[in-house]
């Protein structure tokens, strides 16, 4: 993968941009746009919200409620699982590019 520094530097000026507020006009033109740290902590909500889910249904099962089945908790647990395990994957990506973004010379 072959990165050009000029580019990889004019983004990062315009990303630099829009965090200071200073293009406010873009973020006009496309409402749909969130910020990174919004979607990081909706998709930390949807994670946690999910082994809630779990736990509670686990919880229930074990207390002999007849309206969950085996099959019902394990696909919540499992559900939860994944949903952490790809939260886990997405922090060390991006732990991995902060990294590497930080190890470049100026």
């Amino acid at each position: 993968m072959d990165i050009k520094a000029q580019s990889l530097y004019q983004e990062m000026q315009s990303m630099a941009s829009i965090a200071t507020g200073q293009a406010a006009e873009l973020q006009i033109n496309n409402p749909s746009s969130k910020n990174f740290a919004e979607m990081l902590g909706e998709a930390i909500n949807n994670v946690n919200g999910l082994q809630m889910d779990s736990k509670d249904k686990q919880v229930a099962f074990e207390m002999g409620d007849k309206s969950l089945s085996l099959a019902d908790v394990m696909v919540a647990k499992e559900k939860a699982g994944i949903a952490f395990d790809a939260a886990v994957q997405v922090r060390n990506k991006v732990l991995e590019a902060y990294k590497s973004i930080m190890n470049m010379p100026v």
